[in-house]
C-alpha cells in the first residue's frame, strides 16, 4: 500500500542522558516550531473525506431518515447509517458495549453520531450530511442526577438499570461515633462538567489493506483497547488491522474511547478507499467524553482539637448516556472520597448515573478531582469550627507510612504528608502586588480596579491519587527491546504500543534504555499494535508500566549481551555496561559493546505487572485496591476584587513526592500542565448545560487558563523511593490537578469570607451581582 504522507517515523533520542536527567525531548522543537506531524496533518492520495451527522437534540426517538439527497449530492462517495454497520452495532470500554456506532431509532445525548458520508472533499461532505432528512419525536430529555441515583419511577435513559454503580466504603461505626465529636459540620458540594480540552481535534487516516484489512493512523491513548472495539463492530480480525499512533495534540483521558476510528473503518470498507476525518472545534466537545460534574454532601464530626472522628459522604457522579469509564470513576471516587486522612469511622456512598446530559468518562484526576474539592473544603471548614490554622488541622488527621486507608489499605511507602504540609506553609511569600502595573491587579490591562476592593488570600490543598489501573485489573505493559550494531554504533531500538500523548513518554523509554544498557545510541520505534499491549496512556501509569517493561526487556538484552562476553573471554560473575564498555569490577573494560556484538543481534520482549490489587467489596468497599498512592500539596495565593467578582492567582506553590525523580525537566512541565488545570475548574472552565444542551461548545465561550492566566509556580519535588516501583518512581502528572483546584478555592474563601461551594467559582458567585 502507499504510505501516507507525514507518517510516524522511528524517533532517534538525542543526546546521551539516562535516568535523572533532563534530557531533552525528541519531539520538543518539532511541535515549537510548528513541524511535528498530527494526526490531522496525515494525506495520502485518493482519499475521500469522512464526515458525521450529529443529534441536535439530547433525547428524542428517529421516525424516519431519508439518505438519498445526500447521496445525490456531487462528489458524495458514500452515505452509512446503523444499518450500514458491517459487525458488531454496538462498542463500549471494558467491554459495557452500550453505546451504539450510529443511532439505532432514538438518540441519547445531543451529538449522538447518527449518519456517515464520504466525499472528495471535506465541504462536500458536510454539505451533503445538511441534505440528510430526519423526521424526530422530539422527548423531554432526563437530566436529574439526583433523581437518576434514587428515584425508582424515574424513566430510564437506557436499557441498563440507575445507578450505573453504587459504591459503599464502610468503616467502623458513624452513628456510634457521632456523640464524641464535639463540633459537627458539613456541606454540600457541586463540581461542573471540564473539558479536556486538548488543542488537537479528533482525527486520523484509515487505509484499506490488500488482504482486506484496515491500516489505522489515528491518535489514541491505548491502542489494543480501540482494537477491541474496532475489530468486532467492523467484523475484521485482529489481524487484519493494523493500528499506528499517529501525533497526538493532548488527550488527558478524552481519547481513552473511541471517536472516529469505527466511522472512518466504515466508510473505509465500503468505498475501497482512504478515509480522513478530522472534527472541527466545535464537533470535538460533542466527539469525546468530559469529566463527571458531581453533587456532593459531606458532614465531619470532630474533637476541638481538629481530630476527625466520623465522616458521612454522598457523591453522585453524571456519566450521561452511555457507561464509558463511569464504573471505575466511581470507584475511585469511593475509595478516595475522604483524602489522605485517618478517620475511624466513615460511611460512603459513591453512585454513577445514566441521564441525557454530555457523556463523561475519564478525565486526568478521574473521580478523585470532584472528591478532592469536597474532603478538602471540608477540611477547612473543621478548621474554622476549632479555631485552628487549616495546615495544622491537615496535620491533626494526615495519613503517613503504615496508615490504613478508609478502604483498609495500608500504605506501604513513605508518605511524609504532614512534612509536605509544613514545607508548603515554610516557602516564602510573594510580595504585594505592584499597583504601578495594573496587569498586576485583578482584571488586569481592562482596568477595572485601582487597588480598591482588592483583597489577598491564602488557601491549602492536598491531593492523594491512585497510579496504575485499580480493583484487580491485570495491569501491564509490553516492551522489546533489539540490540545491533548500525553504522559501526550499537543502537537500541525500543518498540512499545505506548501512546505518546505529550507527557514525554518517549524521552523517558529513551533514558531507560541508556541506563540499563549502557549506550548512547537508542531509537523509538512508532508504537502501533505489532508489539504487545502497553495500556492506557492515563491514570499516571506510563512511567511506572512501560517504563518498567523497558527496564526489563533492556536487562534480558543485558543478560544475553554478557553471555556473548563471557563466551568470548571466559567466566564473569561482575560484568556491568557504562560509556559503551563492558566492564569487569575485577580487571576493568574488556570490550567495547560493538567489538562484542559484532554481527550478532540480540532481541528480548517482556511483560511487566505490577503487584496485585484487589477488587473493593461491593458492601463495606474494604480492599486493598490501588497499585501506588501519589501525594502533592498546594498553596495558592491570590488576590480577589470583591465588588466585581474577579480572581487573579498571584502564587501557586506545591510541594509533591515523586519517588524518583526521571527526568527533572519534563516532571516540573507535568507539574505546572496539572496544575494549569486545576486552575482552569477552580475559576474559569465549565461545559455549560441547558436540559441537556451544550450552550458554549467553543473556544470563546469555554475558556482554558493561558500563559496570562497561570501564576509563577515554586515547586518542592521530594524523593522517597517506592520499593515497589521502578527506580522507586511514583507516577507524577494527576496529583496536582487534584490539590491545586480547592487550594485557589480556599485561598478566594480566605480573601472573601464567602462559603464558595461550588466550581468553578464565577464572578457572580463572589460579588453577588
Amino acid at each position: 500500500m502507499t504510505t501516507p504522507l507525514r507518517a510516524p517515523h522511528r524517533i532517534a533520542a538525542p543526546g546521551n542522558g539516562g535516568v535523572g536527567e533532563s534530557t531533552l525531548r525528541p519531539d520538543g522543537t518539532l511541535k515549537v516550531k510548528g513541524e511535528f506531524a498530527y494526526a490531522s496533518d496525515l494525506w495520502i492520495d485518493g482519499m475521500l473525506w469522512g464526515a458525521t451527522l450529529r443529534s441536535p437534540h439530547p433525547r428524542a426517538r428517529i421516525v424516519s431518515i431519508d439518505t438519498a439527497p445526500a447521496l445525490a449530492h456531487p462528489g458524495v462517495h458514500a452515505v452509512l447509517t446503523h444499518e450500514d454497520v458491517p459487525g458488531r452495532r454496538h462498542y463500549g470500554l471494558d467491554h459495557t458495549w452500550d453505546q451504539p456506532v450510529l443511532a439505532i431509532g432514538q438518540v441519547r445525548h445531543q451529538g449522538e453520531p447518527i449518519a456517515l458520508v464520504a466525499a472528495d472533499h471535506p465541504e462536500t461532505a458536510r454539505r451533503a450530511l445538511a441534505k440528510i432528512a430526519i423526521e424526530w419525536e422530539i422527548l423531554e430529555p432526563l437530566t436529574d442526577a439526583r433523581r437518576a441515583a434514587f428515584d425508582p419511577a424515574y424513566p430510564q435513559v437506557q436499557d441498563r438499570p440507575n445507578p450505573a454503580r453504587h459504591q459503599p466504603v464502610v468503616v467502623g461505626d458513624v452513628e456510634a461515633a457521632k456523640p464524641l465529636a464535639e463540633i459537627v459540620v458539613s456541606g454540600d458540594f457541586e463540581v461542573g462538567i471540564q473539558d479536556q480540552a486538548f488543542l488537537g481535534p479528533e482525527s486520523g487516516l484509515v487505509v484499506p489493506g490488500e488482504d482486506g484489512g484496515l491500516d489505522f493512523y489515528v491518535a489514541t491513548q491505548w491502542m489494543h483497547n480501540d482494537l477491541s472495539q474496532i475489530g468486532p463492530c467492523l467484523g475484521l480480525s485482529d489481524d487484519q488491522i493494523h493500528m499506528t499512533l499517529s501525533g497526538v495534540g493532548g488527550a488527558f483521558g478524552g481519547r481513552e474511547d473511541l471517536s472516529m476510528q469505527i466511522h472512518a473503518g466504515m466508510l473505509a470498507l465500503h468505498t475501497g478507499k482512504p478515509i480522513k476525518m478530522v472534527y472541527n472545534r466545535h464537533e470535538s466537545f460533542f466527539g469525546h467524553v468530559h469529566r463527571h460534574p458531581a453533587l456532593m454532601h459531606y458532614e465531619y464530626g470532630a474533637t476541638c482539637d481538629g481530630k476527625i472522628v466520623y465522616a458521612e459522604v454522598e457523591i453522585i457522579l453524571d456519566g450521561g448516556a452511555y457507561t464509558s469509564a463511569t464504573l471505575n470513576v466511581v470507584g475511585n471516587a469511593a475509595s478516595l472520597g475522604v483524602g489522605p486522612y485517618e478517620i475511624p469511622n466513615v460511611r460512603i456512598d459513591a453512585y454513577g448515573v445514566y441521564t441525557n446530559n454530555p457523556p463523561c468518562g475519564a478525565m486526568r484526576g478521574f473521580g478523585a478531582v470532584q472528591a478532592c474539592f469536597a474532603h478538602e473544603s471540608m477540611m477547612d471548614k473543621v478548621a474554622a469550627a476549632c479555631e485552628l490554622d487549616p495546615v495544622t488541622v491537615r496535620q491533626v488527621n494526615a495519613c503517613s507510612q503504615g496508615s490504613t486507608l478508609a478502604t483498609g489499605q495500608v500504605i506501604h511507602a513513605p508518605l511524609p504528608m504532614a512534612d509536605m504540609l509544613q514545607q508548603a506553609r515554610d516557602l516564602p511569600m510573594p510580595l504585594g502586588a505592584d499597583i504601578s502595573d495594573i496587569r498586576n491587579l485583578p482584571g488586569g490591562a481592562s482596568q477595572t480596579t485601582h487597588g480598591e476592593g482588592v483583597r489577598r488570600g491564602v488557601g491549602y490543598g492536598v491531593g492523594i491519587k491512585n497510579i496504575c489501573f485499580s480493583e484487580g485489573f491485570d495491569d501491564y505493559s509490553t516492551c522489546r527491546v533489539r540490540l545491533e550494531v548500525i553504522g559501526g554504533a550499537a543502537t537500541a531500538l525500543v518498540h512499545t504500543a505506548a501512546a505518546e500523548v505529550g507527557q514525554g513518554l518517549v524521552t523517558i523509554e529513551a533514558q531507560i534504555a541508556r541506563t540499563e544498557l549502557g549506550i548512547e545510541h537508542v531509537v523509538i520505534h512508532p508504537a502501533d499494535n505489532q508489539v504487545g499491549d502497553s495500556g492506557s496512556s492515563s491514570a499516571s501509569r506510563q512511567s511506572y508500566m512501560t517504563g518498567g517493561a523497558v527496564k526489563e526487556a533492556c536487562s534480558a538484552v543485558r543478560e544475553q549481551l554478557f553471555a556473548l562476553t563471557v563466551a568470548r573471554y571466559g567466566a564473569y560473575d561482575d560484568l556491568s555496561l557504562g560509556g559503551g564498555k563492558i566492564i569487569s569490577q575485577r580487571d576493568g573494560v574488556l570490550a567495547t559493546v560493538e567489538d562484542v556484538l559484532g554481527s550478532e543481534v540480540i532481541e528480548e520482549t517482556r511483560e511487566f505487572h505490577h503487584h496485585p490489587t484487589t477488587g473493593m467489596d461491593p458492601v463495606t468497599g474494604q480492599g486493598s485496591t490501588h497499585t501506588q498512592l501519589a501525594l502533592c500539596v498546594h498553596r495558592a495565593v491570590v488576590d480577589v476584587d470583591v465588588e466585581l467578582g474577579l480572581v487573579k492567582v498571584v502564587e501557586l506553590a506545591a510541594v509533591q513526592d515523586v519517588g524518583k525523580i526521571l527526568n527533572r525537566l519534563s516532571l516540573e512541565g507535568q507539574i505546572h500542565g496539572g496544575t494549569a488545570q486545576g486552575l482552569g475548574l477552580a475559576v474559569m472552565e465549565e461545559i455549560v448545560v441547558t436540559d441537556g444542551k451544550v450552550r458554549n461548545p467553543s473556544f470563546t465561550d469555554y475558556l482554558i487558563p493561558t500563559i496570562l492566566d497561570m501564576p509563577p509556580m515554586r515547586l518542592e519535588i521530594l524523593e522517597n523511593a517506592d520499593p515497589r516501583a521502578p527506580y522507586g518512581l511514583r507516577g507524577a502528572g494527576e496529583p496536582p490537578t487534584l490539590s491545586s483546584t480547592p487550594a485557589i478555592v480556599a485561598a478566594i474563601r480566605d480573601a472573601t469570607g464567602l462559603a464558595l461551594n461550588r466550581v468553578p467559582v464565577r464572578p457572580e458567585h463572589i460579588s453577588g451581582r
